[in-house]
């Protein structure tokens, strides 16, 4: 008899490595290290901005700071993984993506973000694309939280791309340094968000993380 094994279960081993690998990078910032860490100690809303390809390293990143945020995952098969890992790190985790279950996810978080003061991460163009391309719920959700969104990007030296994914979802290989750029705070305006405001504040969020980094570095 064939017995199932659940994928959750290698969620402590997953964690584990994650953790080992994560210390072995060598994070160095490029902007401001305590922005917003001591905004959001200070009792102040943040929303952290990634793109979907960068949530490795910047998770890696995250967690050298020992935060412990307010984290989104889709309600796949996969994403109960991923929030078994993640739960595991530290975090706390709604489920939800901008194609399945958005609004309660995003309700929730505002919810744990005043309660329990934690910031929350959004990876603003997943779960499937397109690339680079903002989403509604980041707009959404630093409006009712009345939060500030901070751009993160990541810019590992050694690494491996995935470039087949929609994505390119980026690994940074053991040992690498690893540039975290940490952009200026976007405040998101107060007015409605009709379909006119929200395509124009997620113009500028994208903007602003498009010209976070290197000069030379991959967009």
């Amino acid at each position: 008899m064939k017995i199932p094994i659940d994928p959750a279960s290698f969620a402590p081993l997953i964690s584990w490595l994650f953790r080992l690998w994560t210390w072995s990078i060598r994070f160095e910032l490029m902007g401001d290290p305590v922005s917003f860490v001591e905004s959001n100690k200070q009792g102040e809303a943040v929303v952290l901005a990634l793109w979907h390809g960068e949530i490795f390293p910047l998770t890696a990143y995250g967690h050298t700071l020992g935060s412990h945020p307010v984290t989104f995952v889709s309600q796949s098969k996969d994403g109960e993984v991923i929030a078994r890992v993640l739960e595991r790190l530290g975090h706390s985790t709604v489920r939800g993506s901008s194609t399945r279950g958005g609004v309660r996810a995003l309700l929730q978080a505002k919810r744990i973000m005043e309660r329990e003061n934690r910031m929350a991460v959004f990876t603003i163009d997943g779960p499937k694309g397109p690339r680079h391309k903002a989403k509604d719920g980041v707009i959404f959700l630093a409006q009712r939280a009345g939060a500030r969104i901070f751009p993160l990007r990541a810019y590992p030296e050694r690494k491996k791309v995935f470039d087949k994914s929609w994505d390119r979802f980026v690994v940074p290989l053991p040992f690498t340094r690893c540039p975290i750029y940490i952009g200026e705070p976007m405040e998101v305006t107060t007015e409605k968000l009709t379909p006119e405001v929200m395509e124009r504040e997620k113009r500028r969020l994208e903007e602003r993380m498009l010209s976070l980094g290197p000069k030379q570095g991959w967009k």
